[in-house]
């Protein structure tokens, strides 16, 4: 017996805004933050932050939201350190995250963070994402706490889609 039943079509996502804010400028100052568009269905984003003081004591508290009737939590509120976690990667919902920057970003060291920190040109492939994640528009809110303290944020917003037309 034949059936026409096919996988479902791979995601797309598409970055459309994203806001960095420094909370302290005597820490960290924010040079760029910006996404840049590579074709219709294709932004990269690119941040320049730098530790004006070494950070030895990193906390990421990352929230993950879903657009209906404003933004509403779902699926994700962590809080991690952020040197453990760069000593070993063991976090799952922090590591779909850190795969997307890993490769094309100068965070990937261990603690202490001090001078210029980048993402250039990250853009995230999510053909082969295991998660049913279902289409929408979303919001990553990302809080770097250094010594226990917000010292900035940097939030940014993106589509999923899937792709109705691909065969």
């Amino acid at each position: 017996m034949h059936t026409n039943l096919r996988p479902p079509s791979p995601l797309l996502f598409k970055m459309t805004n994203a806001i960095c804010e420094s909370r302290n400028r005597s820490w960290v100052t924010i040079e760029q933050c910006r996404l840049r568009a590579i074709s219709r269905n294709k932004t990269v984003l690119n941040i320049e932050v730098t530790f004006l003081q070494p950070a030895y004591k990193i906390h990421v508290n990352i929230q993950m939201k879903k657009k209906a009737n404003g933004y509403k939590p779902w699926l994700a509120n962590y809080t991690i350190d952020g040197c453990a976690f760069m000593r070993r990667v063991n976090h799952p919902g922090v590591k779909i995250l850190w795969e997307m920057i890993k490769d094309c970003s100068t965070v990937n060291h261990t603690c202490p963070y001090v001078g210029k920190q980048a993402v250039r040109d990250m853009w995230a492939d999510l053909r082969n994402l295991k998660l049913p994640v279902p289409s929408g528009e979303y919001l990553i809110l990302i809080t770097w706490m250094l010594d226990m303290k917000p010292q900035f944020v940097t939030n940014v917003y993106f589509t999923l889609s899937q792709d109705m037309f691909k065969d």
